[in-house]
């Protein structure tokens, strides 16, 4: 495992490097929140261009996105020559709304509503040849499905989803059941002792479980049917073939809010000021409303941090990232690294790193934060 971080505008210091296996970054969003020259704008075709080449076939590149300007930086990314693969979804309750309120006769309008989600791209390099054999020749191409299962809420839980699979593999002619497993009259313990006992399959929502999120999600009790009491029905065909239907004469017995089939993580108070003991506290930098009218914090809720970089993403949901995306032993780039929460994430999953950031005030910032998790550099 080796780590480097390097300084200077990106687009430069990739001519330097070797070919890495993924790229997971937080670039400026171009909203102009902090008053910086290079938050002006979303980093624009020359950027991803010269990120592709750096990349090795079929490597996945993960970015987030502004919700005012996403469209331009998923633009810049396509027109560079990457695949759009999905997008992702980020839903939080640490947002605050950044809202300039009226008065007078309008008082109670504003000109914003409370972030509540962030979107992320998910891009790849195009293969060279199939899927598999991109995966031989160069370890990248796919999606590491079983390292990002979603946990069941318990053993309960992964027996009422494993019975139901086996219900369901009964009512088709179909091969599959959206595990991932060749899902014909398989047993519920086939199920269980397979790849989907791991856990749920990966969705392209993931929430930090905050109560401003859960409540967003339905309660959403017995969402399969119980493998008791069915009857068969006759059979019908659709687009796939013949295939006998059964009818659930009762629910499975569990409950709990939808938001349990999605990924969350761990929840960490330390996490932005980890490895950063005593250095300066300074004041994250926001905005005034002269800089972004009607999207500035006011200075009251301004926070005292030695980590005094705005946009610090949670380092749980960076290792999911980079997990999801990066082969074992692999190299994650981020070429706009800020405070380093990529780097932390990477060296956490036993990845080599390499971070490039433009604005030398935190770069040290960068540096302990990764080295307190494992102190490497190269």
């Amino acid at each position: 495992m080796t780590v480097k971080i390097l300084q200077g505008d990106c687009r430069d210091v990739l001519k330097t490097l070797e070919p890495v296996d993924a790229i997971v970054t937080d670039p400026p969003y171009g909203l102009s929140f902090m008053g910086k020259g290079w938050d002006h704008v979303v980093p624009g075709i020359e950027f991803w261009e010269a990120l592709l080449r750096v990349a090795k076939p079929g490597a996945h590149l993960l970015a987030f996105g502004g919700a005012r300007t996403f469209h331009r930086l998923w633009c810049a990314v396509e027109d560079a020559g990457w695949e759009i693969r999905d997008t992702l979804m980020w839903l939080h309750g640490q947002g605050f709304p950044k809202s300039s309120n009226q008065e007078g006769e309008w008082q109670g309008w504003g000109t914003a509503l409370k972030p509540a989600f962030e979107p992320i791209l998910m891009a790849r390099k195009p293969l060279v040849g199939t899927v598999l054999e991109n995966l031989q020749a160069h370890r990248v191409g796919a999606l590491n499905i079983d390292a990002c299962r979603v946990d069941y809420a318990g053993t309960e839980d992964a027996a009422a989803a494993a019975a139901a699979a086996e219900l369901r593999s009964k009512q088709t002619e179909r091969n599959t059941d959206g595990w991932g497993m060749k899902a014909q009259n398989k047993t519920a313990a086939e199920f269980a002792n397979g790849p989907a006992g791991l856990g749920r399959w990966p969705a392209n929502v993931m929430h930090d479980g905050s109560d401003e999120v859960i409540a967003a999600f339905p309660e959403a009790p017995g969402q399969m049917g119980n493998v008791s009491g069915n009857e068969p029905s006759p059979p019908a065909k659709n687009v796939y073939g013949t295939y006998t239907r059964n009818v659930a004469s009762n629910l499975r017995g569990d409950s709990g809010s939808a938001a349990r089939f999605f990924w969350c993580p761990k929840a960490s108070k330390q996490d932005r000021n980890e490895g950063l003991e005593g250095m300066p506290r300074k004041a994250v930098n926001w905005s005034s409303g002269d800089q972004s009218p009607g999207t500035f914090q006011s200075p009251n809720t301004d926070r005292q941090n030695e980590n005094f970089h705005p946009t610090v993403k949670p380092t749980e949901l960076m290792q999911y990232l980079v997990r999801l995306v990066t082969p074992k032993g692999g190299i994650v780039l981020d070429p706009f690294m800020g405070s380093g929460s990529t780097g932390k994430a990477a060296v956490r999953e036993g990845m080599s790193f390499i971070g490039i950031e433009l604005d030398p005030q935190y770069m040290d910032i960068a540096r302990r934060r990764i080295n307190g998790v494992v102190p490497l550099f190269s």
